[in-house]
């Protein structure tokens, strides 16, 4: 068999790419699925009554109208309720709102007074230098007691490595509150600064986040092959497992799949691209919190780094789930779904290591797309976005 384009996972990348496709007439195209349904990391399920997110909490953000006008195409939108995001942070007995640094007027004054005078040491110290690495930078940023207190072990928790490896270069994911804005907090009581994704975001009425990309693959079905994991890849045939030939390869899957068939200077980039892992927990009954969508825990002797009330998401829904990276696992829940490929590592090394990777590839017509084809940590909406762009530069430009 022989098309122009094989496509390598139908999730969000590979879906948005291949529709865009078909909507510009194009249809000589085959995707390559290892699991037997769409949506990858976006898929749901069904547990207790209502859907889950095995993959995670996935959210439409609603900003984001290129990815939201694209998803509706499929699911309406008269089918997703529109909500502003109301999130929560735990440290030890106290709960406030996300995030800490625009919320410290809710913690007990003695405490949050401490967290102001740890901020503003750093400030009359003067120091400019650039941080060289994430550990690093949140000293710098949040100073010693909120660092201590909530971001080192929080962030420990989630990406389970030695934060002084990651880099800075991917901070424009966390929010942006200047100390300006965390005094005003302060003396109004009230929060301050910008939330940079999802503080207003869509959640299907009747459905997982999944049943989108159900309805996309559905609506493309004799193009998608299920339960075809790809193994190898000849770069001088672009011959995909002995048996798909295409003119260019579209990967949105990890690379490690099937890097042993790989050169090996392409092989040597793989092996510098780091990952963590998510578990996935179900537990039945009500949520502790009845108004928050999802809240975070810094405590280390928590397994978990977050809990999503589906109950305040999925209308009519109850009980929620358990984010825990794999190596922190401890309790299952009444459903449990392990991904090992959850988050790629914002390590001091890897843009370099990507950029190597993706221009060796292209040069052979093979294209790295979504968070894992372009190992970039990026939401589902940012994804699609993405998927969307490369399709119609491809169809433009590669004849």
């Amino acid at each position: 068999m022989t098309v122009k384009y094989v496509i390598i996972g139908a999730g969000a990348a590979g879906l948005s790419f291949a529709a865009t496709l078909q909507k510009h007439g194009e249809e000589s195209f085959v995707i390559l699925e290892k699991e037997s349904e769409a949506g990858g990391l976006c898929r749901s399920a069904a547990c207790g009554g209502a859907p889950i997110d095995i993959g995670g909490g996935h959210l439409l953000d609603a900003r984001n109208r290129l990815a939201c006008d694209f998803v509706f195409s499929w699911l309406p939108e008269d089918e997703w309720k529109l909500y502003h995001r109301s999130t929560k942070i735990v440290i030890g007995a106290h709960s406030v709102d996300y995030p800490l640094e625009a919320n410290l007027w809710q913690l007990p004054t003695e405490t949050a007074l401490e967290y102001l005078e740890s901020i503003a040491r750093l400030w009359a110290g003067g120091n400019d230098k650039r941080p060289e690495n994430f550990r690093d930078w949140i000293y710098q940023s949040f100073g010693e007691k909120m660092a201590d207190a909530y971001m080192i072990p929080y962030n420990q928790k989630i990406w389970s490595c030695d934060l002084s490896e990651l880099g800075i270069y991917w901070l424009h994911k966390l929010p942006d509150v200047p100390f300006r804005e965390i005094l005003r907090s302060c003396l109004d009581r009230a929060p301050g600064g910008l939330l940079p994704s999802h503080s207003s975001f869509y959640y299907p009425k009747r459905y997982g986040y999944g049943e989108a990309f159900l309805r996309i693959a559905d609506s493309m079905r004799d193009k998608i092959r299920y339960n075809c994991a790809v193994k190898e890849i000849d770069c001088d045939t672009l011959a995909v497992n002995g048996e798909v030939r295409a003119r260019y390869i579209v990967n949105t899957a990890p690379w490690q799949a099937f890097a042993p068939s790989l050169p090996a200077e392409v092989r040597d980039n793989i092996s510098k691209l780091a990952y963590t892992s998510v578990d996935i927990d179900y537990f039945p009954g009500p949520s502790a919190d009845r108004r928050s969508h999802w809240t975070y825990f810094a405590d280390m002797e928590l397994p978990y780094h977050r809990i999503i009330h589906r109950d305040n998401i999925v209308e009519g829904a109850l009980g929620y789930w358990t984010e825990t990276n794999a190596r922190r696992r401890a309790r299952p829940g009444a459903y449990h779904w392990e991904n090992p490929f959850a988050y790629p590592l914002p390590t001091l090394g890897k843009p370099r290591a990507v950029a190597e990777l993706l221009a060796m590839m292209k040069k052979r017509n093979i294209i790295g797309l979504g968070r894992w084809g372009e190992w970039d940590h990026m939401n589902s909406d940012a994804v699609i976005a993405r998927g969307i762009a490369l399709a119609e530069t491809m169809l433009t430009t590669y004849k």
